[in-house]
């Protein structure tokens, strides 16, 4: 059973539920009342209206999974930053369970603080903004699945997003453009120098990023996530490709903008960068989405290098690809608290003249492997 079929029960359930209490209700009048959905909820109980809220319903299992898990790492964050620095606290709130609750008690405090927006900023830029950058995160996710049987589906037999790797890295592309829409929209000197460094680091990033996800469509012979796990059912693509590997671990680095690559946001230097001027839940939307991305960037790294959710049988799919998505998110931690910030124009020279070759190379090696008719 996958998702779509447990989503899809659970529908048709409901709606026969409703069915049986209003034929019951009507029972006890002269006329009856009929069905519901067929009558007055004016709601045909067919195949194609419950396969519709069947994949709603997919989504929000997804979202809220998505959600369960960035306050996991968050708290991951906090407790792993807190060990770095030999600080341990104080999490007044779930200190039971380590504080976990403590995510959700500031993000309570975020909710109930008021919204300030500048007097001089353009405003539909300035409210586009937090919409573009959340919404385009969470699509990501929604194309990425957790193992055959856990994704979003439209239909039992379905194989997900035919292109989904494309999907995924178009919308995560799209990030960018909104953070220099919010530097631009906000009229502040400093959140527009953030949005302008913003541009320059995907501009000098992008192109390696995709170069390395080239070379894995190449050796997995398709755009689907599913193609490309399989494809590494004997060997990870890490291993091969090791060298787009490092490239793309230190190109999500700088998609997601952590240090060393925080420039955009750069708290010494831009106050707290392109999100200076925003205030209440609209921040707090910023901050939960820089954690949704990191856990993006472990997923794709997960499923592009690392063999997806192929691992012992004895562990589920959804939950082995968790693992590798949070140890790679460790990982990414472990540098973000050890390594210094660079200055823009190493930033530029990194991504221009250090990884761009790199990823050529790792191109030219996945052409070859596959040529040779290694995959």
């Amino acid at each position: 059973m996958n998702l779509y079929e447990f989503s899809y029960g659970i529908i048709h359930w409901l709606v026969d539920l409703v069915n049986h209490l209003w034929y019951w209700l009507g029972s006890w009048l002269p006329g009856g009342l009929g069905d519901f959905f067929d009558d007055v909820g004016n709601f045909a109980a067919s195949h194609s209206n419950i396969s519709v809220f069947a994949i709603v319903l997919e989504a929000i299992i997804m979202f809220v999974i998505i959600l369960v898990n960035v306050l996991n790492f968050i708290w991951i964050d906090r407790k792993f930053m807190g060990r770095m620095f030999d600080f341990y606290g104080p999490y007044y709130v779930g200190y039971r369970i380590g504080g976990w609750l403590q995510n959700l008690a500031d993000g309570m405090k975020l909710f109930v603080k008021e919204i300030i927006v500048p007097a001089k900023a353009d405003r539909f830029g300035y409210l586009l903004a937090p919409v573009i950058f959340v919404g385009s995160s969470i699509a990501i996710l929604a194309a990425i699945p957790l193992s055959p049987k856990f994704a979003i589906l439209t239909s039992p037999t379905d194989t997900g997003v035919p292109a989904g790797v494309l999907f995924a890295f178009a919308m995560f592309a799209i990030a960018p453009f909104s953070i220099l829409v919010a530097g631009w929209a906000s009229n502040n000197k400093y959140t527009l120098i953030g949005g302008m460094r913003s541009a320059a680091q995907m501009m000098s990033y992008e192109i390696p990023l995709l170069l390395c996800v080239a070379s894995v469509v190449v050796l997995a012979g398709g755009f689907s996530f599913f193609e490309v796990v399989e494809a590494q059912r004997t060997v990870w693509f890490a291993i091969p490709l090791v060298i787009g590997f490092v490239v793309f671990i230190i190109c999500m680095f700088a998609e997601v903008e952590v240090q060393p690559f925080d420039l955009p946001e750069a708290e010494a230097e831009l106050v707290e960068g392109w999100t200076t001027e925003y205030s209440g839940m609209r921040f707090g939307l910023f901050m939960m989405t820089s954690y949704l991305r990191g856990y993006c960037a472990g997923a794709l790294i997960t499923a592009l290098f690392l063999g997806g959710w192929i691992g012992p049988s004895f562990i589920p799919g959804p939950i082995w690809f968790l693992i590798k998505a949070y140890i790679v998110f460790v990982i990414v931690e472990w540098a973000r608290w050890s390594l210094p910030r660079v200055r823009i124009d190493q930033l530029l020279n990194i991504g221009w003249k250090r990884l761009m070759p790199l990823a050529i190379v790792n191109l030219m090696i996945a052409v070859a492997l596959k040529s040779l008719g290694w995959f």
